[in-house]
């Protein structure tokens, strides 16, 4: 389903509540610019909600498309607005809307199937593989704006125990239950976790929910592996030293695990880690990339063949919402933590500044927006 054509709240009949007047965003080019512009607030087309975007974390894929312009086939072709992890609130209604109403709070799954029974993967669940998805961000334009329109169909209803920043987070949460559930972890599973930055860190609170035993989680950064042990303290950490070879990395891995992995979860998309995760996995083990790395990488190819070792991918997500807003209701996990600086929409290009520095320390920057 494409995105209804542009149009101002003025030119459409709609039921609404108060709108502020500027739609501030965050936008990038492919000159690598980053800015905020203001623009007018769209209209809710036919079963489009408006939303006040309340909360939207920064994403790794974000500051890639700023700094590189593209993420494999995904090019930033123009000007292009940035932002897809969000929740905000329903602020105006398009005919047809029969699932929100004013004032509802709500999480955007910004990945827009076409739904057409023509559609092999739509038709049989599979929808994150649709060939003709409209994901916000690149190469249309994100949430990152004080106002954007959504379908009904792709609205998730926040209870009230959950904060909008919660809410922000339940994108890379999806990303994380999703491989977990491909990854067919179970109760007692010795896993690995290789990068503690946010896709991480999720994955190492769901792992512990789904009972994983024991856990090591492993990075570059002290701080985040701190913060890690602060999130589970039964993890066991290893800091990866630059230089060090794959191999060596995967025997402290081993050490301080107790054995060989049954799962890794490598979240880093890094070359030297996928390396250093094949080689610490157990005879049949399973290494499941959710990172984002470069096109083109060299593995272990004869020591994977030997030892039967197997590599999987994650595409985002499918059906995950519902379950990640469950499993946050409940307190089966907390991702406030995660959330270690804030920033308003005008402060938009001091906000990229931050995530994108590793010396700022960020786990996860979020934009609000009141």
């Amino acid at each position: 389903m494409a995105p209804s054509a542009t149009r101002t709240s003025s030119e459409s009949a709609l039921s609404s509540t108060h709108i502020k007047s500027q739609n501030v965003g965050v936008f990038t080019n492919p000159e690598h610019e980053l800015y905020i512009k203001n623009g007018p607030v769209p209209a809710p087309g036919p079963g489009e909600c408006l939303i006040h975007v309340r909360a939207t974390g920064i994403c790794g894929s974000d500051i890639h498309f700023w700094k590189s312009g593209h993420i494999g086939d995904m090019i930033v072709v123009g000007e292009n607005r940035l932002g897809h992890e969000s929740a905000g609130v329903v602020v105006a209604v398009g005919e047809g809307v029969n699932r929100f109403k004013l004032g509802d709070r709500v999480a955007l799954e910004c990945g827009i199937p076409c739904m057409k029974a023509t559609c092999y993967y739509c038709r049989t669940g599979k929808y994150n593989a649709c060939p003709d998805v409209v994901f916000f961000s690149t190469p249309y334009h994100g949430t990152l704006a004080r106002y954007h329109v959504h379908p009904q169909e792709w609205l998730h209803k926040l209870p009230d125990t959950l904060s909008f920043e919660e809410g922000s987070l339940l994108e890379p949460l999806s990303v994380a239950l999703a491989g977990m559930d491909r990854s067919m972890l179970r109760l007692g599973d010795p896993i690995v976790i290789c990068g503690a930055g946010p896709i991480g860190l999720v994955t190492l609170l769901a792992a512990h929910a789904a009972g994983a035993n024991p856990i090591v989680i492993t990075d570059l950064d002290e701080n985040r592996l701190a913060t890690a042990k602060k999130l589970i303290p039964r993890v066991n950490t290893v800091k990866i030293v630059v230089g060090e070879t794959p191999k060596d990395s995967a025997a402290r891995i081993k050490e301080a695990l107790g054995f060989e992995a049954k799962i890794v979860f490598e979240c880093t998309g890094v070359e030297s880690s996928v390396q250093s995760a094949i080689y610490s996995c157990t005879f049949g083990g399973l290494v499941f990339v959710i990172g984002c790395g470069k096109d083109f990488q060299n593995m272990p190819f004869s020591y994977m063949s030997a030892r039967e070792v197997d590599l999987k991918f994650q595409y985002r997500y499918k059906d995950t919402y519902p379950k990640a807003i469950g499993l946050v209701a409940a307190g089966l996990l907390d991702l406030k933590p995660l959330v270690t600086h804030r920033y308003t929409l005008e402060q938009g290009e001091d906000a990229f500044k931050t995530a994108s520095d590793p010396k700022a320390k960020a786990i996860k920057v979020q934009i609000l927006d009141e």
